[in-house]
């Protein structure tokens, strides 16, 4: 079964069955959330009784929990450590991120590795594993490092500079990867030829890293170093290239995460999971969006 679903909102009052309920209406069976604003450090305190509420109505549902996805805020920054104090913030933040995972009882938490900022990749890599091995510490969570674009000073835009994060990871158990597939293109894997790319990753990290996707089309073409996503069909990856990925079954039944762009303010997820699963493309879909 396809195991589909989309960024969704978490808000203090209806917290994860508020999430649930929206993955829902998309039509998706499963989602991924930050726990509070990505931009911010304000959150408010996770209520274990809408927790086990929508744990009830996801198992009415058929959703497998193990699949729903948190995703670090943006703020967290694990490679600079120009400034102490910045550095620990990131660290105790990203720590309690971990721990509002274990109360709602969520496995992977996705996480951008982070930018350098002029001190060098390597210094950034030996950030990086240096707060993991803090974080991970003593928890169940598993943290997947996304794979990035190449923006910047990101660190991450190759699947080397991921092994060696991996590869300083004490606990293996708590490391995984997620892939992007704009990031790919813009980073400069041809997603064109994804087996070709599942290929190398699996000759440098191993597939069995691989623990999330997520899916997006680029307004960028190949090898931009940018990252700018774009609706599923209508960027440079185009429709079939993204089907191809999505089924491909290398991957096997792990989450298929969209974070596309809404369209004038409105989510296109039950559309595009709509197309997805028919595996046929709808040059109307914006206008639908609009319409809705």
């Amino acid at each position: 079964m396809l195991t589909i679903g989309s960024h969704v909102s978490f808000n203090s009052k209806e917290q994860l069955l508020g999430s649930l309920n929206e993955a829902l209406s998309y039509d998706a069976n499963t989602f991924m959330f930050y726990t509070g604003a990505p931009q911010n450090t304000i959150r408010s305190k996770i209520s274990d009784e809408i927790t086990f509420k929508a744990l009830e109505v996801m198992k009415e549902k058929g959703i497998d929990y193990s699949k729903v996805i948190v995703h670090a805020p943006y703020i967290i920054n694990l490679a600079n450590n120009k400034e102490d104090d910045k550095y620990d913030f990131s660290i105790r933040f990203l720590t309690e991120e971990v721990k509002r995972c274990e109360q709602l009882g969520i496995k992977y938490l996705v996480l951008h590795p982070g930018s350098h900022v002029g001190l060098g990749v390597e210094v950034g890599i030996d950030n990086i594993i240096n707060a993991l091995n803090i974080i991970l510490k003593d928890t169940s969570v598993v943290i997947l490092l996304e794979t990035m674009a190449g923006k910047g000073s990101e660190v991450g835009s190759n699947f080397y500079e991921l092994k060696k994060i991996i590869d300083g990871v004490n606990n293996k158990n708590n490391i995984g990867v997620c892939m992007d597939t704009c990031h790919l293109n813009d980073s400069g894997y041809d997603v064109s030829k994804f087996d070709e790319v599942l290929d190398e990753f699996d000759k440098v990290i191993g597939l069995s890293y691989v623990k999330c996707i997520h899916i997006n089309d680029s307004k960028n073409p190949f090898d931009s170093h940018k990252d700018r996503h774009e609706n599923i069909g209508f960027g440079n990856l185009g429709f079939d290239t993204i089907i191809d990925i999505i089924y491909n079954p290398r991957l096997g039944d792990i989450p298929r995460i969209l974070e596309t762009p809404w369209v004038e303010k409105m989510p296109p997820y039950k559309y595009e999971i709509e197309m997805i699963r028919k595996k046929e493309f709808d040059p109307s879909l914006k206008e639908k969006v609009i319409n809705q």
